[in-house]
């Protein structure tokens, strides 16, 4: 639960602190965290182009494939 208590270096604090805004930035936009993950995680590996990156955020995210926890899909 307090895995950030853990984070025994500036790298791991970093890396923490980066998976968290990726879980409160999918709350905050009406999403399902653990889609909102799987999804990056799906397409951030051929991102090679900042343009791509931004594609990700959930701003930019197709919320056909992306559904709210209430169950209405957003486009």
């Amino acid at each position: 639960m307090w895995a950030w208590l853990f984070a025994h270096t500036t790298r791991s604090a970093h890396t923490s602190a980066t998976c968290y805004s990726l879980i409160e930035t999918a709350k905050a936009n009406g999403l399902e965290s653990d889609a909102y993950i799987h999804h990056i995680l799906e397409h951030i590996a051929p991102a090679d182009m900042l343009e791509t990156l931004k594609a990700l955020l959930p701003r930019h995210v197709d919320f056909e494939a992306i559904t709210k926890k209430s169950g209405v899909i957003h486009g």
